[in-house]
């Protein structure tokens, strides 16, 4: 079996996490979860088989599915080198908008299961010492906007990043995991029900800003990379 390191990522059906998964499919074995099968499984025989991809049913919302996303992953592979924490979905804006199961379904993915990645994969990255955690906020992580409940959330995100990254150096004395927020301006992907398009950045733009993080040599940590497309005002 080839030693190419693990990339693990969530969301990775479609959009940023399957355009992710496609640019690193070259230089890393991956593991790509989401809730549905189908199109992972499709995602596994493009880039290459079984040997170099491994597809998960997870609802990162759930904490079993999540430890069993790890286990499979170790299982599989052996070894866990970077983890993008990519799932989430929107909104629409207005806080008399949407229904409180909406509501709920997306808090809990966006933030508590950014959380439940972590903890199911951090032990072993701590063990093996070094490793990179990857977190999909937005431009919406870092500046409020007008009655939006998801805008919340990736303000959760962002300071989830940070806060891992304070654990890791300040309470397990640790200088080698890296962990980067990528903070996406307006991306015309399936995430959008009306998709914005062509003045939008495409998946492939934030699949790039990823590689760009985990290419970066030890002891370099990119630790946010906000990106917008240049007809985005704010």
């Amino acid at each position: 079996m080839s030693d190419d390191p693990v990339l693990l990522i969530t969301g990775a059906s479609s959009g940023i996490g399957a355009a992710t998964a496609r640019a690193a499919a070259p230089k890393y074995r991956l593991v790509l979860a989401a809730r549905r099968l189908e199109p992972l499984e499709e995602l596994v025989v493009e880039l290459g088989g079984e040997e170099r991809a491994l597809a998960v049913r997870c609802d990162v919302a759930e904490w079993d599915e999540v430890e069993a996303m790890a286990a499979a992953a170790l299982e599989r592979f052996g070894r866990i080198d970077a983890v993008f924490a990519n799932a989430g979905f929107g909104a629409t804006r207005g806080f008399l908008e949407e229904s409180p199961e909406q509501w709920r379904s997306m808090v809990l993915t966006n933030v508590y299961g950014v959380a439940l990645t972590i903890r199911a994969t951090l032990p072993h990255l701590l063990e093996r010492g070094d490793g990179h955690f990857l977190v999909t906020s937005s431009v919406a992580g870092r500046r409020a906007l007008p009655g939006s409940l998801y805008s919340a959330t990736k303000w959760a995100a962002t300071a989830i990043g940070e806060a891992l990254r304070a654990e890791l150096r300040q309470m397990h004395e640790n200088r080698e995991i890296k962990v980067t927020l990528i903070e996406p301006g307006m991306t015309d992907t399936p995430f959008f029900d009306n998709r914005p398009g062509e003045w939008a950045l495409q998946d492939d733009d934030i699949a790039k800003a990823v590689l760009y993080a985990l290419e970066q040599r030890p002891g370099v940590d990119v630790n946010e990379i906000l990106i917008r497309p240049t007809s985005q005002p704010g």
